[in-house]
């Protein structure tokens, strides 16, 4: 995703949290906002699974895939929301990122002191 999306993403976020703590007279510390954040992308997470037949006792259906972009997006507003009350912005989240995808690889490829996680093939 090029760096300006991300920037979007985060500006349109912190534009609908704004109206909603002002129209809600919403009013927590950060920890509170964090755990609030937390609580709610779990509840999207469920959704997720009950799109995608996680009950593997009950008769499959066909996945709605409309649905299921609706509660991944769901997430995502509920991430970025977390970050922008943890104060982190679009570029340092991105930063943060590419640091931790790099370290992975160099995990993966057994490049670290990291035991355990180096492919085998």
């Amino acid at each position: 995703m090029p760096q300006d999306m991300l920037v979007e993403i985060f500006r349109k976020q912190g534009e609908f949290d704004s109206a909603l703590v002002e129209k809600r007279g919403l009013s927590f510390d950060q920890g509170t906002w964090i755990q609030k954040e937390v609580l709610a992308i779990i509840a999207e997470l469920s959704e997720i699974l009950d799109e995608v037949n996680y009950k593997w006792w009950k008769d499959p259906k066909p996945i709605n895939q409309d649905k299921l972009k609706e509660e991944i997006v769901d997430v995502l507003h509920f991430f970025v929301s977390m970050c922008i009350k943890a104060g982190i912005g679009p570029e340092e989240l991105y930063d943060a990122y590419m640091e931790k995808n790099a370290e992975n690889f160099r995990r993966q490829q057994g490049e670290t002191d990291r035991p355990g996680y180096a492919w085998t093939k």
